[in-house]
């Protein structure tokens, strides 16, 4: 069982940084896979970024490749998604979701455990 607790959210302005942390409830923490997903308004949820139990694996969608960094902290059970060059398109609510399998993250469909959310505003 795993429960999961994002923050970090605001508003910032289009060019800015802002890092979002999920911070996670239970040992099996360690080795589940973790994402990051987004919905803006009038959209569906959407991956992000994944990493897998052990943060050497990593994988984005294109749209952030090169300004998200996805990380994740074992020793205190949280990730992290570091969002830099930040743009209107990326206002959204924020989710993190955990996965026993990498894979499982990646397929985005039937994910067990998610945050509630946290709301990133990028003003142009």
């Amino acid at each position: 069982q795993v429960q999961l607790v994002e923050s970090g959210g605001g508003l910032v302005q289009a060019g800015g940084s802002l890092r979002v942390s999920c911070a996670a409830s239970g040992r099996a923490f360690r080795s589940y896979a973790m994402g990051w997903f987004r919905q803006a308004p009038g959209k569906e949820r959407e991956f992000v970024a994944a990493i897998s139990w052990s943060g050497g694996s990593t994988y984005y969608v294109d749209s952030v490749k090169g300004r998200f960094t996805i990380s994740r902290d074992n020793a205190k059970n949280t990730v992290y998604l570091q969002m830099n060059s930040l743009k209107p398109e990326d206002t959204a609510v924020y989710y993190c979701a955990a996965d026993p399998a990498f894979s499982g993250i990646l397929r985005s469909a039937g994910l067990q455990y998610w945050g509630q959310g946290t709301q990133v505003t990028v003003s142009s």
